[in-house]
């Protein structure tokens, strides 16, 4: 079964509605209306018109008129609209092009330059609809591919840095959880106006991205000072130290080789290498203080921190997540950036649930 355009004829001349009809009933589905109201509510019956040819001589208005009040109401903006121009009508043509007429036949019409007019303006229209289609599906294959990149780069990411930290007891969702951590608190710090224009929604993305490279360095230290069970010796924790300084340069290798950096690369590196200063400038590998340590190294010390204190070691229990956030309110000011404490302060609770949704191991069983 062909399917058959539907097309409403509105006219107050009685003898043309029938002329046009019969002109056009044998390709399309036609209907016919006498005045504005009449269009109107055809319009909005099933199935909706694909094309109005409009006259004049309408009992309640002007073609115009009801043009504007068929565009306002009832029809699409794809939907065309052929208008009837009776001769020296050259000023209802010049408003009517303005409005968005589509097209215009001039009276008396011609009953081939009607049907070829009718038939130019529903292929344009099926056109432009197929269009329309071929740019959705298009989208959607754009956003499809740009969301499997990103799962893909984000398992590579992972990958590394479990790979990096895997040589490491005790790891297991270590990566998961400091993730969430810094991206819970970069979602609450970023209500604090001094940190809104750093914190937008793809900053903070690539703080969630970044997050798990931060030991990536942890691969150029030596087993026996990584794994080693108890307290490290003066020259053994300088090595462990040495992490970040490796961190940084590998990822600052991969800057190398591609000619250039962005935005989540600059984010890794900071993080690899900053994330153990402490604020008031004790810490390591450059004695940063305060605001010199950059804000991504600043949320990682507080995640970093609270989860290997929920942690247990070969050398000590686990501490309970009250004990944690304590010791780490302790440190506000000293250790720990003060507005980041006081944004984990704010939002603990949900450091408990991430805590309790990627639970870390019980001892031994990491080995």
């Amino acid at each position: 079964m062909n399917f058959k355009a539907s097309i409403l004829i509105v006219d107050g001349v009685s003898d043309k509605l029938v002329l046009m009809e019969e002109l056009l009933q044998e390709r399309y589905h036609v209907r016919l209306a006498r005045s504005g109201e009449d269009a109107l509510r055809i319009a909005q019956q099933a199935p909706r018109p694909d094309l109005i040819v409009l006259g004049g001589a309408l009992a309640d208005g002007d073609s115009l008129r009801v043009f504007h009040g068929l565009r306002c109401q009832v029809l699409s903006n794809d939907t065309p609209v052929i208008m009837l121009i009776p001769e020296g009508g050259a000023q209802l043509e010049e408003c009517a092009w303005r409005d968005g007429v589509a097209d215009m036949v001039q009276l008396p019409f011609s009953p081939a330059a009607l049907l070829a007019r009718v038939a130019t303006q529903l292929r344009l229209r099926a056109a432009d609809g197929m269009l329309r289609d071929q740019h959705r599906h298009f989208e959607h294959l754009v956003a499809e591919r740009v969301r499997e990149a990103g799962l893909m780069q984000d398992a590579t990411v992972l990958a590394m840095a479990v790979l990096a930290e895997s040589r490491d007891p005790g790891v297991g969702q270590h990566l998961l959880r400091t993730q969430r951590y810094v991206t819970a608190l970069a979602r609450e710090l970023r209500f604090v106006a001094a940190y809104t224009a750093e914190l937008t929604n793809e900053h903070i993305a690539l703080l969630h991205k970044a997050a798990p490279l931060h030991d990536i360095g942890k691969v150029g230290v030596p087993d026996a000072v990584l794994l080693k069970p108890g307290k490290l010796s003066d020259s053994e924790f300088a090595q462990m130290k040495l992490h970040t300084v490796y961190g940084r340069d590998a990822i600052a290798g991969v800057e190398r080789t591609l000619g250039g950096s962005n935005g989540f690369l600059r984010c890794a590196r900071e993080i690899a290498y900053s994330h153990q200063e402490k604020w008031d400038g004790s810490g390591y590998p450059q004695g940063l203080a305060g605001d010199a340590i950059p804000l991504s190294a600043r949320l990682m010390a507080v995640a970093d921190v609270y989860d290997a204190l929920i942690t247990a070691r070969v050398y000590r229990p686990a501490f309970t997540h009250e004990t944690a956030v304590e010791l780490i309110r302790q440190g506000r000011g000293e250790h720990f950036d003060p507005d980041v404490v006081d944004a984990m302060l704010a939002i603990e609770d949900r450091f408990k649930a991430i805590a309790a949704e990627f639970p870390p191991p019980k001892p031994g069983s990491e080995l």
